[in-house]
Order: structure tokens, then C-alpha cells, then sequence
């Protein structure tokens, strides 16, 4: 788990925060995806919560360019 929470380039389907997450706790991609599409299922702010991390979380192109100087 020491990888850094960021959106990859690869393996995205709409924003890569879902593969993003499975990349930073060592999960399965489409294993979050079906976690994310049942719990839309259940009340909630899942939908807030996704675009927040899309906003919050930054891009694996940006976040290898600010930490290469």
C-alpha cells in the first residue's frame, strides 16, 4: 500500500478513480467497480463522493511531473 492515490493512465473507464483506489489498496480494479455499482444500490452520497476524488484526486501524468523536481 505505498503506492501514492493518483488516476492512472491505463485501466480507466470513465474518470480512473476506481482504478486508482484499486492501485493504491492493492485491489482488483473491476472488483471497486462492482463495489462502487452496489452501493449505489443502498442511500447514500456515492455519487458526491466519486466526483470529489475526481476533483481531489490528481492525474498520474501531474503527479510524476510535480515530483520529479
Amino acid at each position: 500500500m505505498s503506492r501514492k492515490l493518483v488516476r492512472p493512465r491505463q485501466g480507466r473507464m470513465l474518470a480512473g478513480v476506481c482504478a486508482g483506489l484499486a492501485q493504491r489498496f492493492g485491489m482488483s480494479a473491476n472488483g471497486v467497480r462492482l463495489l462502487f455499482l452496489l452501493s449505489l444500490l443502498l442511500p447514500g452520497t456515492q455519487v458526491i463522493v466519486y466526483l470529489v476524488l475526481w476533483l481531489l484526486m490528481p492525474n498520474e501524468d501531474r503527479y510524476l511531473a510535480t515530483t520529479a523536481h
